[in-house]
């Protein structure tokens, strides 16, 4: 399940080795810069971002500029929704901020994808790739390229919180049901509810409940993360 390409970057033991993680993805998919921004809603202290990304030093100023991002289409997609967006010139112009398109194009932003996972607690973790050269006209290859990313920031955003956040914000040790444990054990062994149901002697329709009920407990929002940080706090082995 955990396959080098998405599990080195939970092995990142700082800053730095988790931005060569990230960094070293990106350009395997074929992507010149990739931006990981963690988000944190603080109330009235207001919102702090953290980024680790590749920028190049040029563009970096105008990269982190808090009123482009709010005019910027694909944060904009990115801050309401986790379906990713596959974007172009087309994006910015069909918004009228053809000039942002035009700004960036200079340092190799031409086209991209990026998505967003919406944690709770306030927290967010956004993963956008970018190049100068224009994505595969197949569908079958570039649907590729979207899965592959999406199970990254699954991976990266566990590192991310790890590694970025003030301890204060790390949660406790969650207090999971041998039942709830047992099913998350055998989702990470590839099993299906149906199957896990079986091996466990409960009905398909429970399997899912101990799953989505250990997901709930771990503040996750996918299986797949509910196993990771399973593992990471030493639940599941």
């Amino acid at each position: 399940m955990l396959p080098g390409g998405y599990s080195s970057v939970l092995k990142a033991k700082d800053r730095d080795e988790f931005r060569e993680e990230v960094i070293r993805f990106a350009q395997r998919l074929g992507f010149d810069t990739v931006a990981a921004l963690t988000v944190v809603e603080r109330g009235a202290a207001g919102t702090e971002f953290i980024s680790v990304d590749n920028t190049p030093q040029e563009f970096s100023s105008t990269f982190r500029d808090s009123v482009l991002m709010r005019r910027d289409p694909v944060m904009q997609h990115c801050r309401k929704q986790s379906v990713p967006i596959i974007w172009d010139q087309q994006t910015y112009t069909g918004q009228g901020v053809g000039e942002l398109w035009e700004e960036q194009a200079q340092y190799g932003y031409n086209t991209g994808i990026a998505m967003a996972l919406h944690l709770p607690e306030g927290r967010h973790f956004v993963l956008g790739v970018d190049r100068d050269q224009p994505l595969p006209t197949d569908a079958g290859e570039l649907q590729r390229l979207v899965a592959d990313l999406q199970l990254f920031a699954v991976h990266a955003q566990e590192a991310a919180l790890r590694l970025l956040l003030p301890e204060p914000l790390q949660p406790e040790k969650p207090a999971l049901t041998p039942r709830e444990l047992e099913a998350l054990y055998w989702t990470m062994e590839g099993k299906t509810a149906w199957e896990v149901g079986a091996i466990l002697g409960i009905s398909e329709r429970t399997a899912v409940l101990h799953v989505n009920n250990a997901m709930h407990k771990l503040g996750c929002v996918s299986k797949h993360a509910a196993v990771l940080k399973a593992l990471r706090l030493g639940l599941i082995h």
